[in-house]
């Protein structure tokens, strides 16, 4: 069954916003975040974004949802 690995994915989204050449300030003003805090909650794999904040990263990146989250399979 695979499941998302969020630590993974988290690494997956730090590394899509530096190839962008982009802080996780752009990011936390882009999505109108009181701080950063949540951003940095997403890159350490803490949380995944919202299934909408996904859709907007993906835009944001030029990729897809499926190119940022990052799945594992466990028995």
């Amino acid at each position: 069954m695979p499941v998302i690995d969020m630590v993974a994915t988290g690494e997956n989204i730090d590394r899509m916003r530096r190839e962008q050449g982009m802080s996780v300030k752009d990011i936390q003003e882009f999505f109108g975040l009181g701080t950063v805090n949540t951003v940095y909650t997403w890159i350490r794999g803490k949380k995944l974004p919202s299934i909408d904040n996904l859709v907007l990263l993906a835009d944001m990146f030029g990729t897809t949802i499926d190119d940022i989250l990052v799945t594992r399979r466990v028995s």
